[in-house]
């Protein structure tokens, strides 16, 4: 199923941006885990829309309400559901889309793909909305992942090139009714050496999969990344060495944590590039359905100047993700 992941931990992602309800199934989880509904919430709130001048003004709360799975916060052993409510919908934004597709966004594929039934309203599943219910698995993944000592933090590199003062480039664009993107690292500290496989199950091969699930991420790279392409061997080769308390250590990091798809023991980077949001306020050229004809889209509604911002917990979610179904389930208790 497009909307499932998960090997050991499987996770099942439901609802449209301007259905009644978006929400998660989480299946796999060991009874006994005790989840902080408090430390959730302050994760929740970090992607939730409408906290700023830099996203969109649309206003949910993103309280995840559970249904099923817990028993005074502890999962109980059965799958744990969770909704978020849709509360602040404004459809008829979306009338003339239903028409004339967005130009870089999954309109076009949608139509073609589902035969003219999707859900245009929002973005239906392809919207970003989506990636609340994926901050709902991954902050209860992060917690797992804490109280084990791994950490997993994002932080922006860059927004529209500009590292220096990356949120100016936000301001610029909305002013000329447009959109940016930008770049996003993730540092994940504290995974021991020998997790992950080589070929098709690597450490690299798994969060790539899971940070793709983000709507608007067109490129990964780990540690040096495209950067090594440009180095010599001996420039790019991680120097080995042992630490005072006997653990093979390395002296740079250009592999980014990981050999041969296996984590080394050392810091797991990597980085991840955002497209500019696709609903931007400036004519754009497109196509009518209707008349079979190009056409002028011009977008209503509130969108994101810049998705970057709001990313940040939607990709330490996803190597969360990955990083439980990397792990054997037994290790989570």
């Amino acid at each position: 199923m497009s909307s499932s992941y998960g090997k050991w931990v499987r996770i099942s992602i439901f609802g449209q941006s301007h259905s009644e309800a978006i929400g998660v199934t989480i299946d796999g989880l060991p009874a006994g885990i005790r989840i902080d509904m408090a430390e959730l919430q302050r994760f929740m709130n970090r992607r939730a829309p409408g906290q700023s001048r830099y996203s969109t003004p649309r206003k949910e709360a993103d309280r995840p309400e559970f249904i099923s799975g817990l028993v005074e916060d502890i999962t109980c052993g059965t799958p744990l559901t969770a909704l978020i409510r849709n509360t602040n919908t404004k459809s008829k934004d979306y009338d003339n889309i239903r028409d004339i597709p967005r130009p870089g966004h999954a309109d076009l594929t949608a139509h073609i793909k589902y035969r003219g039934f999707e859900d245009v309203r929002g973005g239906g599943h392809f919207s970003g909305r989506l990636t609340a219910p994926l901050c709902v698995a991954g902050g209860i993944f992060k917690q797992i992942l804490q109280r084990k000592g791994i950490e997993i933090d994002a932080r922006i590199v860059e927004i529209g090139g500009n590292s220096e003062d990356p949120y100016a480039e936000i301001d610029r664009a909305r002013e000329d009714l447009d959109s940016v993107g930008g770049i996003v690292e993730c540092r994940v500290t504290g995974v021991p050496a020998g997790i992950g496989d080589p070929m098709f199950d690597g450490v690299e091969n798994t969060i790539a999969q899971t940070v793709f699930a983000i709507p608007a991420v067109k490129g990964i790279e780990f540690g040096a990344g495209f950067s090594a392409a440009g180095m010599r061997g001996s420039q790019n080769n991680d120097p080995f060495y042992m630490d005072e308390d006997g653990k093979i250590r390395t002296r740079s990091n250009n592999s980014g944590g990981i050999l041969g798809g296996i984590t080394n023991g050392m810091e797991i980077v990597f980085r991840c590039a955002f497209k500019p949001t696709p609903s931007i306020a400036k004519p754009q050229d497109s196509i009518s359905w209707s008349t079979g004809k190009d056409a002028v889209l011009e977008i209503k509604g509130r969108h994101d100047p810049c998705i970057v911002p709001r990313a940040l917990p939607c990709v330490e979610s996803a190597a969360a993700l990955a990083l439980i179904n990397l792990m054997n389930p037994a290790d989570l208790i």
